[in-house]
């Protein structure tokens, strides 16, 4: 596969590549603890397509910029000064512009041949009120749109670990879960916030969150209370898979997201990108149904010289060294 064009660019994201086959996206907007603004959701889905279409990547890190935060979900200040969430209320007339409306109406209403020079001039019609449909319906259009974003992730071929630590709150759950992996450093909290916010979360938390721990009481206490827990918690309900004690907090949090990233780059990526797949479809679908998809899949990709590769390699005690894909 040819190198797609050159990698996109955005100020709120850094993209570096810290080892071979490891591209690395952190989250850049520190000031703010890394809360997100529509500009940074809509670059979501051009970072990810460009890594997810590159054939010299294999694994990805997604971490937060600064000490403070991964992110701290949605920056709530912009969002109630402009977007659904400002207007999420239809105004409705006034006193006045409802009299207006009926004075206009009875000037539209002379009789024809009376003059309207002994007449004031008809005041402009009223404004109305938005139409509920049509404002549902650009509701729709903007959350689906930012669902769409954010779930980017989860259809990025290449496997991705987050980095959790400081806050990770509101749309910092629902980014991590749709990365494949989570690891946290210990100062990491949690929490669900939209329904602090008068909402229920709609950009992802609430389907995935159920099909990525075991309790669904435990969900359910989360997300309705909208309450902070910790990484012990997170860790006991299967939230992340390890949460790393040793280097410092973020730091030993990044020494072990580049450990993990560099064993998966080094495994054929026709048998990486692979497995995700086949996971992810299997997840929301009957084992019958996961079993038939996985010997189609394989139907193909068994046919790889991956495989010999990896069997010769592993017979001879060697790194096994596989093509770009």
């Amino acid at each position: 596969m040819a190198e797609p064009a050159s990698p996109p660019t955005s100020q709120y994201f850094n993209l570096t590549y810290p080892l071979p086959y490891v591209a690395h996206v952190e989250i850049n907007r520190p000031e703010k603890l890394n809360a997100f603004i529509e500009p940074m959701w809509l670059a979501l889905p051009e970072i990810f397509s460009y890594l997810s279409n590159s054939p010299s990547v294999r694994a990805i890190i997604l971490s937060g910029a600064g000490p403070r935060a991964f992110t701290a979900g949605l920056d709530v200040a912009a969002a109630s000064t402009s977007g659904p969430l400002a207007h999420a209320s239809p105004p409705q007339l006034s006193t006045a512009e409802s009299t207006a409306n009926t004075n206009s109406q009875s000037l539209y209403s002379q009789p024809t041949g009376t003059p309207y020079t002994t007449q004031k001039p008809p005041p402009p019609p009223p404004t109305l009120p938005p139409d509920p449909a049509r404002l549902a319906r650009a509701m729709l259009n903007h959350i689906t749109t930012f669902q769409a974003c954010i779930s980017s992730l989860e259809k990025c071929s290449k496997p991705i670990i987050a980095v959790l630590h400081g806050y990770c709150y509101g749309l910092g759950i629902d980014l991590s879960l749709c990365a494949d992996v989570r690891i946290a450093a210990p100062d990491t909290k949690f929490a669900v916030k939209e329904v602090d916010i008068g909402l229920a979360a709609d950009i992802g938390t609430l389907s995935r969150l159920g099909k990525s721990v075991a309790s669904a009481s435990w969900v359910k206490d989360v997300c309705l209370t909208g309450r902070e827990f910790d990484t012990a918690e997170a860790l006991q309900m299967g939230f992340v898979s390890s949460v790393v004690e040793q280097g410092g907090g973020k730091e030993g949090c990044m020494a072990e997201a580049l450990r993990w990233a560099g064993l998966v780059a080094e495994k054929s990526p026709v048998a990486v990108q692979g497995t995700k797949e086949l996971l992810n479809w299997s997840r929301d679908r009957s084992v019958e149904d996961g079993l038939r998809y996985t010997a189609v899949w394989n139907s193909a990709a068994l046919q790889t010289n991956d495989t010999a590769a990896a069997m010769k390699a592993m017979a001879g005690r060697r790194k096994a060294r596989f093509e770009k894909l």
